[in-house]
């Protein structure tokens, strides 16, 4: 018996789409969305009709017939935090998602939702597989310097830890078994440590911290934030934490290959931009080095601008001494939920259920 899966992965500056029967992927599609047009949307939830006609479009354009679909999988965003694992979608992981219960004001948050209307339409079981808020922080990682904030663990889970089973997979370790250093370099960036299959540190991608992106406005000292954005509401600084900052302020587009081709027209203002951001890659690719102990299997980059060699070139000379690089350009999150899906369906694992109930609910002593 076959199964028809579809999946819906909304990200930073693109809408993500294939369908597959079983592991073998019939027709996908990455449409990319400028941050010019994503501004134009108040809030994240705002976007929801605008990316389901994507969807629409999408179906339409590729002839397809989703009747009977046995399996909608939507990436997953800022519910409570959770373990890593594959999901049945319920009534509370949508209503929790779309109120940002995990604190992120991330497009992520459009996937359970994207693929709720579309079971209104198609039937089919709902899914997610390992969302932007897994939780596997050691202790260590969600101190800060305000007491009782603690750091969110907010990350490409999704996409880091199917890139980081496949290495281990085709280089002859196991994954539960290895250090290493995972990082995701798109629209968003996340850099994590994975120490013996958990992620124990990384940035909150879309939170502030960590590199600036084509879209967000990565770390920056709180004083500079209060001197230069003194006007600023909170709900437009969490926007320039996820969509009108980076590139996007600097060039007032978020389209890497706009900005990588005046890069390579010896554009000075876009070079010493463009390193800028490859350059602080390379300082959290560090930090998640001493996280590991200096005790690293492999550097792994994988995510969308890993197709610019001079990203790869650049990284190498910065961290190249800390272990051996290996570069996955193409992401595996397709695979990694229609395959998350598909184990269920099999009956080869059972979905885990949503509570509503973080991971981590402070600490016991």
């Amino acid at each position: 018996m076959s199964f028809k899966i579809f999946v819906i992965n909304p990200g930073s500056t693109s809408t993500k789409l294939a369908l597959f029967e079983d592991e073998t992927c019939l027709v996908s599609e990455n449409v990319f969305h400028d941050s010019s047009i994503l501004k134009t949307f108040p809030h994240i939830n705002d976007q929801l009709d605008y990316r389901m006609d994507v969807i629409l479009d999408f179906i339409r354009d590729n002839h397809l017939d989703l009747t009977g679909i046995d399996a909608i999988v939507g990436r997953g965003g800022s519910s409570f935090s959770v373990a890593s694992g594959v999901y049945e979608v319920n009534d509370l992981l949508v209503a929790d998602t779309r109120a940002s219960k995990g604190g992120l004001n991330h497009v992520s948050n459009l996937g359970v939702q994207l693929a709720k209307k579309m079971q209104a339409i198609y039937g089919g079981r709902l899914f997610m597989v390992d969302p932007t808020v897994v939780d596997e922080y050691q202790d260590l990682a969600r101190i800060t310097g305000c007491k009782g904030v603690y750091r969110r663990a907010i990350s490409h889970a999704l996409n880091q830890k199917a890139t980081a089973r496949y290495h281990a997979m085709t280089h002859g370790q196991v994954y539960e078994e290895s250090r290493y250093i995972v990082a995701h370099i798109d629209g968003g960036i996340s850099v994590d440590a994975h120490c013996l299959g958990r992620m124990i540190d990384g940035n909150n991608a879309a939170g502030g911290e960590g590199p600036f992106t084509p879209t967000r406005i990565g770390g920056m000292a709180v004083t500079d934030v209060a001197e230069h954005f003194p006007d600023k509401t909170p709900e437009e600084l969490v926007m320039m934490c996820t969509e009108d900052g980076g590139l996007s302020s600097h060039f007032g587009t978020s389209n890497a290959d706009t900005i990588h081709a005046m890069v390579d027209k010896g554009d000075p203002e876009a070079t010493r931009v463009w390193k800028a951001m490859i350059y602080r890659v390379g300082k959290e690719i560090g930090a998640m080095s001493c996280v590991l102990e200096g005790r690293v299997d492999a550097i792994i980059l994988t995510g969308g601008l890993m197709r610019f060699a001079d990203v790869e070139e650049d990284l190498r000379r910065y961290c190249g001494w800390i272990a051996p690089i290996c570069v996955y350009p193409n992401e595996l999150e397709f695979e990694a939920m229609a395959g998350g899906a598909l184990a269920v369906l099999r009956g080869e694992i059972r979905a885990r259920t949503y509570t509503g109930r973080p991971v981590w609910q402070g600490f016991r002593d």
